[in-house]
């Protein structure tokens, strides 16, 4: 089992959104060590939507410009002592349009693993044009079929479930591999979506445990 705490780090999507860049993501990891939040837990350096361009023909998911190595970027944010996570869809397309996995999944997770990544966001997005009005099984099965790309993996990789709580997720989340998964809506940086969010998350507390954690968005 992995993710025996909570995750914790910076992610690029609030402070750059599509703009994020090989280069920020770099600035970002070296503040992260300079300031010291290394020695309090903080980890991760998360690249959020932005980062695709396509798959080619052999089904590799391909950076886009901004990121023109990387191997070398996992390399360089592994250097400073920290882990770093990518994000995908199981849908076609991202929430930002870029490229999803959808019917490439299990190239997708041989690519994050060799190119070094420790944590997948995986959000729900276009996902809804497949199922747009799924049931409790439908809603589950893109992140199955994700459990088993990253299980054939056979590296370490934090399974984020990013889809909003549906089918109350805390549940079940669990059983398709999750480390953790979204228990709420977007949040904005507002004292009501802040204190809305903080203060509604005691019911799902008995699902979560060392490994499997309830995840109220950037909180």
């Amino acid at each position: 089992q992995i993710s025996l705490t909570p995750p914790m780090g910076w992610n690029s999507w609030n402070c750059w959104g599509l703009t994020v860049s090989d280069k920020k993501v770099r600035l970002s990891a070296e503040a992260m060590k300079s300031s010291g939040l290394i020695d309090h837990g903080w980890s991760y350096i998360n690249i959020d939507d932005g980062w695709e361009d396509t798959h080619d023909k052999n089904g590799n998911i391909l950076p886009n410009y901004k990121f023109p190595n990387m191997p070398g970027l996992c390399n360089y944010v592994h250097s400073l002592g920290l882990k770093i996570g990518i994000y995908s869809s199981p849908g076609p397309r991202t929430c930002g349009g870029y490229e999803g996995s959808y019917g490439f999944e299990a190239k997708d997770a041989i690519n994050y693993a060799s190119w070094g990544i420790d944590y997948l966001k995986y959000d729900w997005c276009s996902y809804g044009n497949i199922a747009p009005d799924p049931d409790l099984e439908q809603v589950k099965k893109p992140y199955r079929e994700m459990k088993h790309a990253l299980r054939k993996t056979n590296r370490d990789i934090h399974y984020s479930l990013c889809q909003y709580g549906m089918g109350d997720v805390w549940t079940w989340g669990a059983e398709v591999d999750g480390n953790s998964w979204r228990t709420t809506g977007d949040i904005t940086d507002t004292w009501e979506s802040l204190s809305s969010i903080g203060f509604s998350q005691g019911p799902t507390s008995q699902w979560a445990a060392p490994g499997r954690w309830n995840d109220p968005d950037m909180l």
